[in-house]
Parts: structure tokens; C-alpha cells; sequence
């Protein structure tokens, strides 16, 4: 009667790690590659974990200190510890659902302490709030939390509405304040170019009656030394008549003409020298008495 004795073999892939009883009670750990069993002495494979980094993605709502709902997304990053793998397989039932229920209760701890804003601008603190928690609980049960990103922060759609017409207004409102300065500066350049284009014209001005005195008086003395026996008066009435006469042609040769109705006859032509002459001495008069 020959001995015969039972084995089967088994392998265990890499990055995972097999979990072997012996009469229903954990033996030890397989490693990755080939083990072979004797089911006669009760060995068998109970189940094969996987050591590879896992991810879970948990979705959380919540509300704000400021009394906003808000949406949180985290993604957490786990693995089995390869020498606590038999505390990973017996301990937990469901890992995932520990998890969740871990960041939920964190999260729901941590975020109503804090506005919308503080949410946004702290979220890495809540995230790293959130990993301490986790590590500190998952490593009894034989898992390590290798990362935990906040995903995204997703508030009530009528909030962001809210936001952005909020933002929308602040920029409005920027705009029109450097509108308003940009305008300023063009009226008051306006204002500067107005006022040196009527100093100049003035200047303008004050040189062409400059220019025409010194012309009349030039003309009367150059008429009085020529002519013997003619007065200032003389060939200043002289003048008159004769810029008076320049005065109506240029009316009648004018494109634009329109019709203009002036007193004209040899009396009217002396009472307009008169007024021009009486002007004159009135002017030299009142300024000796400034001077």
C-alpha cells in the first residue's frame, strides 16, 4: 500500500499580497509569486489583496459659517500596508464606506467654522485636517492614506450667480472710476489748450493793431512831410475814407454775400472818421492817465 499525499500550488501576483488560513484560522502572508499548499493540514488561500495606491472619490454637502451649501469633492489615496494586510482583510468589511464616513465627519466638523471665502482660500487646510484624521484611524485597521485632494468646491448655483454679478459690478465699478479720471484729465487739457489758444489769439490781436498803428503812423507822417500843407487830420480822414471803401468792396466781392444795410453818403463817411478818430484820442487819453 503506497503513501500518496495532496498538494495544489498557487501564485500570488505582484503588488498584492495573499492571506492563508489553516483550518479557517490566519496562518501567515503570502508574498507575490509561487506557494504550494497542502489542503490535507487544512491550508488554503482565504483572498488576495492588492497593495496598489487606490483612489476614492467622496462627495460631500455641507454649509458654510455664512450659511451657504456648499458641494466638496475630495479624492482620497489609499493603500494596504503589506505587513498589516491580515488586520486590512479581517478588520473591515466594507474600507470604503469607513472612509466616507470618516470625511464626512471631519469635513462637517471643520467647514461650518468657516465663510465661503475662508473655504476657498483654506482649503488645503481642510484637506490636510481631513488626512491627519484619516491616518490616525485607517492605520489600526491596516491602511495607510498616502494623499487627500479637495477637488472642488462647488456652491449653490444661486450663490455663484451671486458671486459673479458681485465680481461683475466690482470691475464695473473699477472701470467707471478710471473712465471718470480719464475724462478729467481730457477736460482739463481741453481747458489748458482753450486757455493758451486764447492768450495766443489775444497776443495775435494786440501785434495786429500794433502793426496797424505804426502802418497809420508811418503813412501820416510820410503824407505829411511829402504833401506840404496837410494836417494830421487831414490824412487821417484820408485813411478812413479810403479803409472804408477796402471795407465795402471786400463786402461785395465775398462769396457768402448777404445783404447789409448802412447809412452811406459824404456826411456819413466823416461822422465814421469822426468815431474812429474820437476813439483813438480817447484810448492815447486813458492811457497817459494809467501811466
Amino acid at each position: 500500500m503506497g503513501n500518496s499525499c495532496c498538494f495544489f500550488c498557487t501564485c500570488i501576483d505582484q503588488a498584492s499580497i495573499g492571506i492563508l488560513e489553516r483550518w479557517g484560522r490566519f496562518e501567515r502572508l503570502a508574498e507575490p509569486g509561487f506557494h504550494l499548499l497542502n489542503p490535507l493540514v487544512g491550508q488554503w488561500v482565504a483572498g488576495i489583496l492588492s497593495t496598489r495606491i487606490a483612489s476614492l472619490d467622496v462627495r460631500i454637502e455641507t454649509k458654510t459659517k455664512d450659511n451657504v451649501f456648499v458641494q466638496l469633492v475630495c479624492s482620497i489615496q489609499y493603500r494596504v500596508v503589506k505587513e498589516n494586510a491580515d488586520d486590512a482583510f479581517y478588520e473591515l468589511q466594507n474600507p470604503k464606506e469607513q472612509i466616507q464616513a470618516y470625511v464626512f465627519d471631519v469635513v462637517r466638523a471643520l467647514v461650518p467654522r468657516m465663510t465661503l471665502d475662508e473655504l476657498f482660500e483654506q482649503k488645503g487646510e481642510v484637506a490636510k485636517a481631513v488626512l491627519e484624521e484619516l491616518e490616525k484611524v485607517m492605520r489600526g485597521y491596516g491602511y495607510s492614506i498616502e494623499h487627500i485632494l479637495m477637488v472642488d468646491i462647488i456652491p449653490d448655483a444661486s450663490v455663484r450667480k451671486a458671486m459673479n454679478e458681485i465680481n461683475a459690478a466690482q470691475r464695473l465699478q473699477l472701470a467707471n472710476v478710471y473712465k471718470g479720471e480719464a475724462e478729467k484729465v481730457l477736460q482739463v487739457k481741453r481747458a489748458e489748450a482753450e486757455a493758451e489758444a486764447k492768450y495766443l489769439g489775444g497776443v495775435g490781436v494786440a501785434r495786429q493793431r500794433q502793426a496797424i498803428t505804426d502802418g497809420l503812423r508811418e503813412n501820416i507822417l510820410n503824407f505829411s512831410g511829402k504833401v506840404e500843407g496837410t494836417s494830421s487830420k487831414e490824412v487821417m480822414d484820408l485813411i478812413m475814407i479810403t479803409q472804408y471803401f477796402d471795407t465795402i468792396k471786400d463786402l461785395g466781392n465775398s462769396s457768402k454775400n448777404t445783404t447789409v444795410f448802412i447809412p452811406h453818403g459824404p456826411g456819413h463817411v466823416r461822422d465814421i472818421g469822426d468815431q474812429i478818430r474820437n476813439g483813438l484820442m480817447e484810448a492815447s487819453s486813458a492811457q497817459l492817465n494809467a501811466e
